[in-house]
């Protein structure tokens, strides 16, 4: 009897947090308070993998303490606008939830940089390394844009992204 019991603890451990998460919508589809689910536009759609590549093995030393040199003056943020819907809502989104056209057929599904980016891991070094390497050091589709854009453009970007 006590086998049994021991094994439908163990097992209600392992279950239960399954059955939890999926009773709140943290899964997938609509998550606590109506919204968007883990898998769906919310945490793990804010960049999980990146956040986990991050935390095995750190950001590259040449971006790691970087700060952004621009002033968030509305110029540089519109500036950075332009920029970012030029090279990124395609996949990212108008508004930065990851919801863009381009996106939505790729896998991992593009972040939902607009909350990414107000996270106290999203330092500017974390942003500015995300937009200058891509997806190249986590193998998914993210282009690199450190050959396509200025660090100035980047920079802008990254301003911009702070103001979503």
């Amino acid at each position: 009897m006590k086998k049994i019991l021991l094994g439908l603890g163990i097992s209600a451990t392992l279950i239960l947090p399954i059955y939890v998460y999926g009773q709140m919508g943290m899964m997938e589809g609509r998550g606590m308070m109506g919204g968007k689910g883990m898998m769906e536009g919310g945490m793990m759609n804010m960049s999980m993998i990146r956040h986990r590549f991050v935390m095995r093995n750190g950001i590259d030393e040449k971006y790691a303490n970087k700060v952004n040199p621009l002033q968030s003056t509305s110029n540089n943020i519109k500036e950075g606008k332009v920029l970012y819907e030029y090279n990124c809502a395609s996949c990212h989104g108008t508004s930065g939830q990851g919801d863009g056209e381009a996106g939505i057929n790729l896998t991992p599904r593009p972040s939902n940089i607009a909350m990414f980016s107000k996270m106290p891991m999203a330092t500017d070094g974390y942003l500015f390394w995300t937009i200058s390497e891509g997806g190249v050091p986590l193998q998914t589709a993210m282009p690199p844009f450190k050959s396509a854009l200025e660090e100035d453009d980047i920079w802008k970007i990254v301003l911009y992204l702070r103001q979503l």
